[in-house]
Formats: C-alpha cells, structure tokens, sequence
C-alpha cells in the first residue's frame, strides 16, 4: 500500500469529514476518492496540492517523504 494512502485517511479521520466531502472538494466523486484511500488508483498531483493546502500539511507529509505534517 502506498504511504500517501494511509495518510489521505488519517487526515480525513483527524478532521472528521467523510470521503464524500473530500471528494467533492477535489471536484470528484466518492468512489474516485475511496481508491486513492485504498491505495488503488493513484492520486494527481493536483489533488495532493489541494489536499496540501486543505489541511495545513505538507505535500512531502502526505506523501510519505517526511513525518513533519
């Protein structure tokens, strides 16, 4: 499993949203966004940026590069 997929839900468990909710912040759907989860598709670049911003981490932190959020 990629590191960027546990990170993606960790994140979103901390901030209590719902895959439902980051998806439609990235403009995609739910199932689109449980893949990246699950380590299934891999994740946009566009979309690690945004999440980056979203919750104040680093997109070294999401992508397993650094522990330091």
């Amino acid at each position: 499993m990629y590191v960027y997929a546990e990170r993606l839900r960790g994140l979103r468990e901390d901030n209590d949203l719902r895959q439902k909710d980051v998806a439609e912040f990235l403009g995609t759907t739910q199932q689109v966004y449980s893949r990246y989860e699950k380590g299934e598709n891999e994740i946009p670049v566009r979309h690690i940026i945004s999440l980056a911003k979203f919750y104040k981490v680093s997109a070294d932190y999401i992508l397993g590069l650094t522990n330091k959020k």
